[in-house]
């Protein structure tokens, strides 16, 4: 249960506030915790602003190594090739080819055994946090690092050369990250490189605390539910995580229900939206709308248009425009098809064409060719 959350009296005269109440708060399972007298309302609008804020896609952060660990901070996903060198681009001035290979960054089969970009060095908070606490996994996880480094010896080699020396399939090898010894490169074209580093001076309790801090300070509001969702952990261990944050929590009311923020952020919550300005073309699992569920239709309140963006497959790229998602984007080498969902002005059509002739490729050195297409063509 949620129940170690910090009670909290009502501001008299703040904005945001909702109204008094004494009841017991529940955790979205009808299971009852403890009485909480107020939440912070807040609206869409504030939940949208708050995280492009956070994420800086309002507003890019100057091309410096710091810039690329803050727009990383809760892993960039890049389980499609170079979804996450398009993440940094979304967010960092002069993001070039090659950023997504900065020392201030690494690669690992982090979140659901997929593939990330986080901070060099935090890269224990991604992976050791998944590790089960009970089960079959975490032996199987560990004797499986422990092979993987004896073979190794201190070498960087291709993931199936690994997988075929010791007996196993090579996407068997993302148990081994679990453990947090496990660094991987991979450019999009060849195979993993696979190679392991020394064991994290931290436990998987420890990993998985940090783990939903980050999420929430860059994704937040949010529930343990989706925290495990996101994650790919067992409901029982993010709703534990959540408890352990204890008073660093703050409890909120959003258009879709109850949900959870962390206190140290509140007052960003209170400072209110700004007006956004600006396109960003978001590639297919980019963190603003990497959801499930309720947040999906917070995010996109129409239905027909949720299923053009999450479609059964790899998803497209989302076309940001002024705070709002109004369209998708595909890229086939240099050429990037955008498609809208309404009739954009002028001066929309020129910052989504500006961010498409400027997306960082790989082996492309001019500007990319940008069509538009129509519902329905």
């Amino acid at each position: 249960m949620l129940c170690c959350v910090r009670r909290r009296k009502p501001r008299p005269g703040s904005a945001g506030c909702a109204d008094s109440i004494d009841r017991h708060d529940q955790d979205g399972h009808g299971r009852v915790g403890v009485a909480v007298t107020t939440r912070l309302k807040i609206t869409r609008a504030q939940i949208l602003a708050y995280r492009r804020g956070v994420q800086a896609l309002d507003e890019r952060l100057p091309p410096r190594a710091a810039s690329f660990r803050q727009a990383a901070w809760a892993g960039l996903q890049d389980s499609v090739p170079r979804s996450a060198l398009h993440s940094l681009h979304a967010r960092v001035e002069g993001t070039a080819p090659g950023s997504w290979d900065d020392p201030a960054l690494v690669q690992v089969w982090g979140p659901r055994y997929t593939t990330y970009v986080v901070p060099a060095g935090d890269h224990a908070i991604y992976t050791l946090a998944r590790m089960p606490d009970r089960g079959a996994i975490p032996a199987r996880a560990q004797e499986l690092a422990a092979r993987l480094h004896a073979y190794l010896d201190g070498r960087k080699i291709n993931y199936r050369e690994a997988g075929d020396a010791l007996g196993v399939h090579p996407n068997s090898l993302r148990y081994a990250a679990l453990t947090g010894t496990v660094l991987i490169r991979w450019d999009g074209a060849r195979r993993p490189t696979v190679w392991t580093v020394p064991a994290p001076d931290l436990d998987p309790p420890a990993a998985r605390l940090e783990l939903a801090r980050r999420y929430l300070h860059v994704g937040g509001p949010s529930t343990a539910e989706a925290f495990a969702d996101w994650a790919g952990i067992s409901d029982d261990a993010a709703r534990t995580t959540f408890a352990a944050l204890g008073e660093s929590l703050t409890p909120v009311r959003t258009p879709i229900g109850d949900a959870w923020i962390l206190a140290s952020d509140e007052s960003a919550w209170r400072a209110g939206p700004r007006r956004p300005n600006g396109a960003r073309l978001l590639p297919s699992g980019d963190l603003y709308y990497l959801l499930q569920g309720a947040g999906r239709e917070l995010l996109v309140p129409d239905a027909a248009r949720r299923a053009l963006l999450w479609t059964p497959r790899v998803w497209p790229g989302a076309v940001l425009v002024d705070g709002e998602i109004v369209g998708t984007w595909r890229r086939a080498k240099a050429t990037v098809t955008i498609q809208p969902w309404d009739d954009l002005t002028p001066r929309q059509r020129r910052a989504v064409e500006h961010e498409a002739q400027t997306l960082p490729v790989p082996d492309v050195d001019v500007p990319g060719e940008v069509r538009w297409t129509e519902l329905g063509t």
